[in-house]
Formats: C-alpha cells, structure tokens, sequence
C-alpha cells in the first residue's frame, strides 16, 4: 500500500502534538480510504465488477479491525466518564436541594420559633398588664377601706372631742346651783323691791 501525503500528516500530528477532539478517528479515517479504492477502483470489462488491489484492501481493513478496539475503549471511556459525571451532578444536585430544604426548614423553625416568642411575649405582656391592673384595684379598694375606717374612727374621735369640750363649756352642777341662786337672788330682789 502506498502512503498519502495525508496519512503521513495525521501519522506525524498523531505522535508530536497532543490529540486533535475534532479530528476524524482513525478506524474512520481507513474505511473512508477503503471505500475510496472500492469507488476509485478500474471495472472489468463487461462486468459490473471492479478489479481492487487484495493485498492494499487486506492492509486496509486489517488497520480499521487493530484501530477498532481503542476506538471502541476510548468511546466507552467518554460513556463512562458521563455516567460518572452524571451520576456525580445527580448526587452534588440533590445535597444541594437536600441543604437548602434543610435551610428552608430551619428558617422556618426559626420564624415560627420567632412567631411563637412574640406570641407568648404578647401573652405575658398583657398578663402582666392584666395583673397589675387588678393589683391596682385591689390596692385602691384597700386603701378605700382603711380610710372609710379611719373616717369612722375619726368621726367617733370628734364626736368624743366635741363632747368633751360640749361637757367641759357646760356648767357643774354646783356652777349651775350657784348660778340659780344668784338668778334667784336677783329675780328676788328685783320682785322683793317692787313689792316695797
């Protein structure tokens, strides 16, 4: 089998230089070469058949058959790595909507935790304000109380103080004696010295 200057280009990219993604793979690369010959080739003379060279065709398609296999792996590889990186987005996808519910969840617990805070803060507020209200009362009508009996005893104080000082202004007895006798003595008088 004689070379192509295109062969030889690729055979020398193919060693030197790091691996081309987009050039054509080489088990395709000799079954296009082989159906260039088959097409190329001279046909036999009233025959729809065509004369090939056995041995460049052999050649041919015994490199697609050695070329076939690494084509074959590195295709498996490319599906095996997908599937990994696949299967690993899969599982990074879900730990990342795993965490954010968990997130969820927590942000909730905390805004109800919240919710339930203020409530229960709401709660004692007005239970202390209920509370303090009624101490209130209680605090006036006792204070209401001790004073209405402070009153009564007050008043029964002035009653008595009045009594007293009505007692002490009032005359004795032998103050109010003397004194009839003294009014006597003078009505006396008077009528005794309108008699004369």
């Amino acid at each position: 089998m004689t070379p192509r200057p295109d062969d030889d280009r690729d055979e020398a990219a193919r060693r030197n230089g790091p691996p081309d993604p987009y050039r054509m793979p080489e088990t395709e690369q000799v079954l296009r070469r082989v159906i260039e010959i088959v097409e190329s080739a001279p046909g036999l003379p009233m025959s729809a058949s065509v004369r090939i060279n056995k041995d460049e065709l052999l050649e041919l398609l015994d490199d697609a058959v050695a070329q076939l296999p690494e084509e074959l792996r590195s295709a498996r590889w490319l599906l095996k790595e997908r599937d990994e990186f696949t299967a690993r987005t899969r599982r990074e996808g879900e730990e990342i909507i795993s965490e954010a519910r968990s997130r969820v969840a927590n942000m909730v617990q905390r805004t109800e935790v919240a919710k339930a805070a203020e409530v229960r803060a709401r709660q004692i507020i007005e239970e202390a304000e209920s509370e303090a209200r009624r101490m209130r009362r209680e605090t006036e009508d006792f204070c209401d109380q001790k004073l209405a009996s402070f009153e009564i005893v007050l008043e029964r104080i002035a009653q008595t103080v009045a009594t007293g000082r009505s007692r002490l202004a009032a005359p004795t007895i032998e103050e109010a004696e003397l004194s009839d006798l003294d009014d006597d003595r003078e009505d006396g008088s008077t009528v005794f010295d309108q008699e004369q």
